[in-house]
């Protein structure tokens, strides 16, 4: 019997390299024999109310080639977790999770549920404050600085590419930072052994299916969006083992993690609930697009 899939997109993220990963993943189904309607969040709406009609009733749809309830699963290419939580109300099997891409959007949350639990860098959550308000003072760096040197990392909670990813050499540089972005953003301690240079390992299921290493000599990170060049890698037991840990603390059916190099032993930077998957693809070979869609078949 054909599964019946729905993927949902963002509706105002519109660009080649987006589209070009909705594409992978139409023509992966295709090829497997799965019916994959493509809509956006902006197609699907979540009402809510006071009253006590079903789920199915609180959501505005257009566009569905079959009633909501219909489809096998959703693979949802998104971050709009409120639609997601809505279709998983529904009774709807969301792939990744609600819970598990608002916990990977946003890294404090990340740092905050695998504390103790996976090799990370130290990191400092800086403290809220109120968008109107900004930092009147910055007597906060005290403590910041009894637990990190500089060099430092600021990175905000959420961000992708490595864009929002800053390196302070100084309280001069570190006020700078801080007074050109926004709450939240956490700071980070800053592996010298790892600059420029880090490993992005493809997790679907309980597998690593590909990974890359990715070099930059000319930045602090590695970020291919930032310049950075690709070479296939063969990952050791112990960075596969950390990707494969992470991914099951966080309830990921799938994700791009990407791993640091200390000086004994990896450290986790970040995972990644919709990695881009167009590199690892030239870099190795492996369809990613494919290997999400037979992952999910054999799950529902």
């Amino acid at each position: 019997m054909t599964k019946r899939g729905l993927l949902i997109t963002n509706s105002f993220l519109i660009s080649d390299k987006f589209n070009e990963l909705y594409v992978y993943l139409t023509q992966a189904a295709k090829k497997l024999g799965i019916f994959l309607d493509h809509i956006s969040n902006s197609d699907l709406l979540s009402i809510y109310s006071g009253s006590e009609a079903s789920y199915e009733k609180k959501m505005i749809t257009r566009k569905t080639a079959i009633p909501l309830k219909e489809y096998d699963f959703v693979l949802f290419w998104d971050k709009d977790i409120r639609l997601a939580r809505s279709l998983e109300k529904m009774g709807l099997r969301v792939y990744n999770s609600s819970d598990a891409i608002e916990i990977c959007d946003d890294k404090s949350l990340t740092c905050e549920r695998l504390s103790g639990k996976i090799k990370m860098p130290l990191t400092i959550m800086a403290p809220m404050t109120y968008s109107n308000t900004g930092y009147t003072d910055y007597k906060f760096l005290d403590l910041v600085e009894t637990e990190l040197k500089y060099p430092l990392i600021i990175k905000e909670c959420f961000g992708s590419f490595g864009y929002q990813v800053y390196l302070a050499g100084s309280r001069e540089d570190a006020v700078k930072i801080i007074s050109s972005i926004k709450y939240p953003f956490l700071f980070q301690e800053y592996i010298d052994n790892s600059k420029g240079r880090d490993i992005r390992l493809q997790v679907v299921g309980d597998r690593v299916i590909a990974s890359m290493l990715r070099t930059n000599p000319d930045d602090f990170r590695a970020n291919i969006t930032n310049g950075g060049s690709m070479s296939e890698y063969n990952p050791s037991a112990e960075e596969c083992e950390m990707a494969l840990r992470a991914c099951k603390l966080l309830g990921m059916d799938f994700a791009g993690v990407d791993i640091l190099f200390g000086r004994d032993t990896p450290i986790l930077c970040e995972i990644n609930s919709n990695a881009h998957f167009k590199n690892i693809y030239s870099c190795t070979g492996v369809n990613v697009a494919e290997s999400i869609l037979e992952y999910i078949i054999k799950d529902i």
